[in-house]
Order: C-alpha cells, then structure tokens, then sequence
C-alpha cells in the first residue's frame, strides 16, 4: 500500500513538473513570438521611414526641376517678349531718288550700312544686322538683311538661281510687295549661297533689279513680318 501510494505520489509529482516544464516552454515560446514581432515592426517602420524618406526626396527633386524649368520657361518668354519689344519704334532707310527710292523699316536694334557706289555696278548696297554690322567683306560674315540696286537686269540676276532650281536647293516662286503689287518679281527659298539657308527677293525695277535678302533662318521672322511688308519703290 504504501508503495503503491509512493509511486502516485512521483507521478503527479512529475506531472506537475511536466506541466510546470510545459507552462514555461510556452512563456518563454510567447516572448519569442512577441520578440520577433517586435523585431518585424522595427524592421518595417524603419523600411517605411526609409521609403517615405525617399518619396520626399525624389518628390523634391522633381518639384524643384519641374520649378527650375518654368523658370528658364518664363524667362526665355519673357526674353524673347523684350526682344521684340525693343525692335520699336522701326528705323527707316530710304534710298536715292535716281534707283526708285528704295524705302524700308526695320527694327531699332539694327545697325545698317551703306557701301554703294553711285552710277557703278551695285548703286545701293545696304548691310543690315543687330546692334553691330560686321566686316562686310569677311567670308563667313552673315547678315540679317541685304538690300541691293543692281545695274543688271531681272532676269539676268534671276538666273544666278537657275541651276540651285534644278538641283532642288532653292524653290523659285512668283511674288508682289504689298506696297508696290503692280510689280510682279520672284521669291527664292533655300540654299541661296553653298553656305546660307535664306530668302531671297528679286524684283525688276526700271532697267535695274532690286534685291532684298535674308542670310539667316534666324531672321526669316524679321524678314516676313517686318521688312517685306513695309518694303516699297517707285517703279
């Protein structure tokens, strides 16, 4: 009997030990869980911190480009804006009485200058260009505008554009001045020297030839708007 009561007695003793042994395992299971819990939100709030850090940064990055290019936009509006604006009041040149008193406007900012030779082979020969003009007899200067009374006759000076005609570097087109529409002359696009995109304007003018050119693409604004339409002569 009393052995029988003894050995119950280690029994529940280690059941009870089984279960204190059980009751810690699950403690110590649950501060592990709870650890690593913690441990995953640490780590998540730090990769959140860390996205949102870069969200803002690269959102930064963009306003501030996105700011910087409207401004650069703004003020190459407002550049250009300034630059026509300066451009008024026009000047105006107007050429002797004896080759059909050439008269043209063009803009304040321009320079021109003069080296006709009366009675000679060009008796007006105006160079136009902003604010200064450059050696005119320099090979590669390029000007704004050109305005020549040539001792030649149309079609001869038409025909210097004969062959470019053929070979598709220039367009050749019928053309009236606004001013002067009972004269009907020509209007040549394209590669007018081997080394200039520009217009051209020929128009017969008495036993002579008046030319009206633009050497640059940059100008051909200028050209349209401003000096052909203001550009007259007495035929």
């Amino acid at each position: 009997m009393r052995l029988l009561v003894s050995v119950q007695y280690h029994m529940s003793s280690m059941q009870k030990s089984l279960f204190n042994q059980q009751g810690s395992l699950a403690v110590i299971g649950g501060f592990v869980v709870m650890g690593l819990a913690l441990i995953g939100l640490i780590i998540f709030g730090a990769w959140s911190f860390g996205e949102r850090s870069t969200y803002k940064s690269k959102s930064d990055q963009l306003v501030a480009t996105a700011v910087a290019e409207n401004t650069k936009k703004v003020q190459a509006e407002e550049a250009v804006k300034y630059a026509e604006a300066a451009k008024n009041p026009l000047k105006t040149y107007v050429g002797p009485d004896a080759y059909g008193s050439v008269r043209m406007e063009f803009p304040k900012t321009w320079s021109a200058y003069n080296q006709g030779i009366p009675n000679g082979a060009t008796p007006v020969d105006v160079f136009l260009n902003p604010d200064i003009v450059p050696p005119v007899n320099a090979q590669d200067a390029t000007f704004a505008l050109r305005v020549q009374v040539l001792a030649s006759t149309y079609s001869s000076v038409l025909g210097q554009y004969t062959a470019q005609q053929r070979t598709g570097k220039v367009t050749v087109a019928p053309f009236r001045l606004t001013a002067v529409p009972s004269v009907v002359g020509s209007r040549v696009d394209g590669q007018i020297t081997p080394k200039k995109q520009g217009s051209v304007i020929i128009l017969p003018l008495r036993d002579k030839t008046l030319k009206v050119w633009t050497e640059s693409e940059t100008f051909m604004n200028d050209f349209n708007n401003i000096i052909l339409p203001k550009l007259s002569f007495v035929p």
